[in-house]
């Protein structure tokens, strides 16, 4: 990475030798400018105007750069010197690109038919730039589009090369909380005493799980609990892998226990490779503490 002014200065003085040379020599488009083309882009921005349609159709304007570009593949036109440079600002630490801002200037239509050239040459480079994204360089590059000999238009494209600014770590995140209410919180209880409680209906004496102010079954609103023995298997799961979380490291296996009185908790499956999960997995509960707030009920894989 470059450090010293006056190193700052010497560096500088190559970039600015890059001002000038060509950062494409002539290119052809891949395709002539067509209708089928100019109706997706019109139907992709919502323009309707009828100067894109008919016999006598031109081009949007604004499609200066759709005829120049080379796809996927790496543009066969671009020079050394442009490769170069960036190398250069690759090797000093300015690894990281994203592109800033574009100019068009357009002096004549565009119409179905033509066959579009175009050259580049590397405009500017400007001096060291300190912004939000890091230290780097504003690199811009000016193409002029030709038809049939004609300059149709120009198209200036500047990116910022750059070295990412390092950020201050955060802090270690924490997992959510678990919203404890009037409904739930004698399981949260059961929990700090190292219980799985499953609520069970007095009435018809129907075990539930999760927690509810009522029962499924008769529709009482009288209730005991009893503790889980511990022992389930697994009825299903799923491994998360993306979006990753905070505070939660992908891939890993949540999973669909069944425990052995009947009813059913999703929690994490632990103690085996996320992608040695199985249904019929059997599993045993523990506890696992996250932080000096935080222990949840988690299910250790035990068999095959």
């Amino acid at each position: 990475m470059i450090g010293e002014p006056e190193v700052h200065e010497e560096f500088e003085a190559r970039l600015k030798a890059y001002e000038g040379l060509p950062a494409a020599a002539t290119g052809v488009g891949r395709d002539l400018v067509n209708e089928p083309m100019i109706r997706h882009w019109c139907e992709a921005m919502g323009d309707t105007s009828p100067a894109y349609t008919g016999p006598d159709a031109i081009a949007p304007p604004t499609m200066l750069q759709a005829w120049t570009m080379a796809g996927l593949t790496r543009r066969p036109e671009r020079t050394a010197a442009y490769d170069e440079l960036l190398t250069l600002l690759d090797e000093s630490g300015h690894h990281a690109v994203v592109a800033t801002d574009c100019e068009q200037e357009y002096l004549r239509p565009l119409r179905p038919g033509d066959r579009v050239t175009f050259d580049s040459v590397i405009e500017s480079v400007s001096g060291r730039k300190t912004t939000r994204l890091g230290t780097g360089y504003f690199v811009t590059t000016r193409t002029d589009v030709r038809a049939g000999g004609e300059l149709a238009g120009t198209h200036r494209f500047r990116i910022l090369k750059y070295a990412p600014a390092q950020r201050p770590s955060k802090p270690a995140e924490r997992r959510p909380r678990p919203v404890v209410n009037r409904d739930n919180a004698g399981f949260w209880e059961g929990v700090a005493r190292h219980e799985l409680l499953i609520q069970r209906c007095t009435a018809c004496r129907t075990l539930r799980f999760p927690w509810l102010p009522g029962c499924n079954t008769c529709g009482s609103p009288d209730w005991d609990t009893v503790a889980a023995s511990g022992e389930g298997t697994v009825y299903s799961y799923v491994v998360m892998h993306h979006p990753p979380f905070p505070a939660f490291e992908p891939p890993y296996a949540v999973g669909l226990v069944e425990l052995a009185e009947g009813v059913r908790i999703v929690s994490n499956v632990v103690g085996v490779p996320y992608d040695e999960v199985r249904i019929g997995m059997p599993v045993r509960l523990e506890f696992w503490r996250y932080d000096e707030e935080l222990e949840l009920p988690v299910f250790q894989g035990v068999g095959p």
